[in-house]
């Protein structure tokens, strides 16, 4: 599984910036001592044009298989619009040595630790804002940023030093932020948000039917 390929120095393996969300990685490791249990690498390479932002790792998703997004409902609706759209290449299966590989994206977490019930703190965000930050100054090539709900779209705004106030989420919005670079939204592919229909499959269709328009693309 290709995972931070030539990548900035991410979390350690043992990483101690967040006490409480290492105390719960160190109880998972007890509990399911064959998951991954550690911050979670990005997916994908530094010349990808496109980065996709998620909140955290789910608990049985990218917490288990180490790779963002995967083997949690999240993902299931995540990659096959990725393959849709031209930004995968092979066929997701939940696992992380499907063999799947990212096409010009990168996937990335705001907050590379699993939280308790996904719900990492103000504290807990802004301990992990300097991996984020390093990973988009690396990625030169780097057109847009998708934020998958309100809280990456705030994390990905502090790591370049942008003011919220500028530029409000809203499903659908595209921010310019200068020297070319674009800030997209959509609201989290979560299990509750597609439960409640408050995110439809033509709904996060459309926001990568605009990314691929920006990046000059054929749309899917």
């Amino acid at each position: 599984m290709p995972q931070d390929p030539e990548g900035p120095a991410g979390p350690p393996p043992d990483c101690a910036l967040c006490p409480r969300l290492a105390g719960f990685r160190a109880e998972n490791a007890a509990a399911f001592p064959d998951w991954h249990n550690a911050p979670v690498p990005s997916f994908g390479e530094l010349s990808a044009a496109l980065l996709i932002v998620g909140l955290a790792p789910g608990l049985r998703g990218a917490n288990r298989t180490g790779r963002p997004f995967t083997g949690d409902h999240a993902g299931d609706l995540l990659f096959p619009t990725l393959a849709k759209f031209g930004f995968l290449d092979g066929r997701y299966d939940r696992r992380p040595d499907d063999g799947v590989a990212a096409v010009n994206c990168r996937i990335a977490n705001a907050v590379r630790c699993v939280p308790p019930k996904n719900r990492p703190t103000g504290a807990e965000a802004r301990a992990c804002r300097p991996f984020l930050a390093d990973e988009i100054e690396a990625m030169t090539g780097l057109s847009v940023i998708l934020a998958l709900g309100r809280t990456a779209h705030d994390a990905i705004l502090s790591a370049l030093g942008e003011r919220r106030a500028d530029h409000r989420f809203a499903h659908g919005a595209m921010h310019g932020l200068g020297g070319g670079l674009v800030l997209a939204d959509s609201y989290h592919c979560s299990r509750y948000n597609t439960n409640t229909g408050v995110l439809t499959v033509e709904m996060f269709e459309s926001v990568f039917r605009a990314i691929v328009r920006h990046l000059g693309g054929a749309e899917g």
